[in-house]
């Protein structure tokens, strides 16, 4: 399989969010990713269901929806309704894991399951087989631009054992500090699919940047 470029809305020009949302369109990239923060689980708050609502009437890519939100169980079905294709959800706020990635693909959504830097891969050994997806954090949650936490190549490799062991078909994403120097070692470890902000959007140009990461 090819690997996916999904660029996130984080890092896009909110007073111009029709351009950025165009230009993804446009561009080789695959999915939109859609970082939604609540404030308490991580300290930033982002955006919510009329954004994403709005999102959704323009984008013709899939919409990767990350919640970095406490109690995610409450805003499933909104947020499959608000448009999400692939609902993804923090390890660390789910007290019930098996339940909530069985809510989110009983919507009819694809289901991810997210891990902080801090967390280990092995935590994931009950579950692997029923997920869509892993996203490995690189970078602390939270706020956008911050740099690449190097120990997450390793947790990549890790994390592709563990998939291929179990004959899981979950893929690897990858978010946080993601850009052109590294991207070529962390589709090597594994990774399926790359998320890229602050590389994206601060480019001089976006759409090439996006070709780049997509034709390693």
């Amino acid at each position: 399989m090819t690997h996916l470029i999904a660029p996130s809305l984080l890092s896009a020009d909110f007073l111009n969010l029709e351009k950025d949302i165009d230009m993804v369109n446009a561009s080789e990239a695959d999915w939109f990713h859609l970082d939604v923060m609540d404030g308490m689980f991580v300290p930033n708050i982002s955006f919510g269901f009329p954004v994403i609502e709005k999102i959704a009437k323009k984008a013709r890519k899939p919409l990767d929806v990350h919640l970095m939100i406490m109690d995610p169980d409450r805003y499933l079905e909104r947020f499959k309704k608000a448009g999400a294709y692939l609902i993804s959800v923090h390890y660390e706020t789910c007290s019930h894991l098996h339940r909530t990635v069985h809510a989110i693909r009983d919507l009819g959504a694809k289901a991810g399951v997210v891990l902080n830097p801090h967390t280990p891969v092995l935590l994931l050994q009950e579950i692997i087989q029923d997920v869509d997806l892993v996203l490995l954090m690189s970078v602390n949650p939270g706020f956008g631009g911050q740099k690449f936490i190097g120990h997450t190549l390793p947790k990549i490799e890790e994390l592709k054992t563990l998939i291929t062991s179990t004959k899981s078909s979950a893929l690897i994403e990858v978010d946080g500090g993601v850009d052109l120097e590294n991207a070529p070692r962390l589709l090597k470890a594994g990774a399926d699919v790359l998320v890229a902000g602050n590389t994206v959007f601060s480019s001089p140009d976006p759409l090439e940047t996006i070709r780049l990461l997509k034709n390693f």
